[in-house]
């Protein structure tokens, strides 16, 4: 059964102009179901993984809210993302739905020089992108005030968890006026989560899409079972098929990204790594090759993985398994996007035989076993 439009959920005609712009046609279940109660000013609680328009289901209601209000000088909507890419992400995203929109927008992050990021905030925008971190440096400094936010997004909540954010996310939530609408947007819903839900939000309408096991539907899964010392030759032949039109590989450690870039490279497979020890700059310049096809392969580790948000992603490739289950979901959940199918390949040493039962124990399925990687 087809979505409804985006006019039925009742988007203005500025923001529906910028989404024909943008080639979208009809919204995602989310979108459906988050867009029109958060129109009507009620708090959200919305469990959702990358991937299914989450996004799009918070900016495009609070650039409309915003818009019909005059503005005030001040910061009115705040958004809180746990790492730089995907607040960059949300940012182009803002600014792509507003363009025809009269609203200023700023994203802060670590990583990079405060001084340009304070310029910029001289004249308050109406809305501010932010990391924890950064923001609480600035607001520790007087550079930001948030006693005008009447709009706050929680985005990727268990990520925010995961990476030890809790006391900076309670820090910053005792920053905002407590009269306020709350977006609360998390992959998974955990009771320690639901906890941070209930003390922050007031009657919100809860919206669930597609629990994180049933992402990889769409997702052809295998495992090749590989000795140590023979995962990058097979890695290379496995990158060498055709069919591999752009590819992610996960690795473990943030010096092992970099080692099988650069071997890669070597043998003649454009390749680039990203992870935590990359500069901002260094990072995005990654990201940016990938996203336009300057190299086709991209290794990284977890810590980033929740961040990328690519186009055509046909194959992810785990040469490490990941330590915990859930990340193999996170991981796999970069290819068979947006209705596309896509592949997943593991790689999996004697040693790891423990945590690829972990895998198949969270998804409920047995991974196919691939005996061979295609040759070159």
């Amino acid at each position: 059964m087809l979505e409804p439009s985006f006019a039925a959920l009742g988007l203005s005609p500025p923001l529906l102009r910028a989404l024909e712009d943008e080639g979208y046609t009809r919204p995602t279940p989310i979108q459906a179901g988050v867009v029109p109660s958060a129109l009507e000013g009620r708090d959200v609680l919305a469990c959702a993984q990358t991937g299914t328009g989450k996004t799009a289901a918070f900016v495009l209601p609070i650039l409309q809210l915003l818009a019909a209000e005059p503005a005030k000088g001040r910061i009115r909507a705040l958004i809180l993302a746990p790492t730089r890419e995907l607040a960059l992400q949300i940012a182009e995203r803002v600014a792509a739905y507003g363009r025809y929109l009269n609203l200023r927008h700023v994203v802060i992050n670590g990583g990079v020089s405060q001084r340009s990021q304070e310029a910029r905030l001289r004249v308050p925008p109406d809305i501010l992108v932010a990391t924890p971190g950064r923001l609480l440096d600035l607001i520790g400094q007087r550079v930001i005030q948030l006693g005008g936010v009447t709009h706050f997004v929680l985005d990727e909540v268990d990520r925010m968890l995961d990476m030890g954010f809790v006391h900076d996310v309670r820090r910053v939530i005792a920053a905002l006026p407590r009269a306020r609408k709350t977006y609360f947007f998390s992959a998974t819903m955990p009771r320690p989560i639901e906890r941070l839900a209930e003390s922050m939000l007031v009657r919100p309408v809860r919206v669930a899409i597609e629990p994180a096991v049933r992402t990889v539907a769409a997702i052809e899964q295998s495992v090749m079972f590989v000795a140590t010392a023979e995962k990058r030759a097979a890695l290379e032949r496995v990158l060498r098929d055709p069919s591999v039109e752009r590819a992610i590989i996960f690795t473990r450690t943030k010096r092992g990204a970099s080692r099988l870039s650069d071997q890669l490279a070597r043998s003649g497979i454009g390749s680039t790594a990203i992870h935590g020890n990359k500069s901002q700059n260094a990072r995005e310049r990654a990201l940016e090759s990938f996203r336009r096809g300057a190299v086709t392969v991209l290794v990284a580790t977890d810590v980033v993985a929740r961040g990328i948000d690519v186009d055509g992603i046909s194959h992810v490739i785990n040469f490490d398994l990941p330590n915990v289950a859930e990340n193999y979901v996170h991981r796999i959940g970069r290819t068979g996007r947006a209705g596309a199918t896509g592949c997943a390949i593991s790689f999996c040493e004697p040693a790891e035989r423990g945590l690829l039962k972990e895998i198949e124990s969270l998804t409920c399925q047995r991974l196919t076993e691939r005996r061979t990687a295609p040759i070159a």
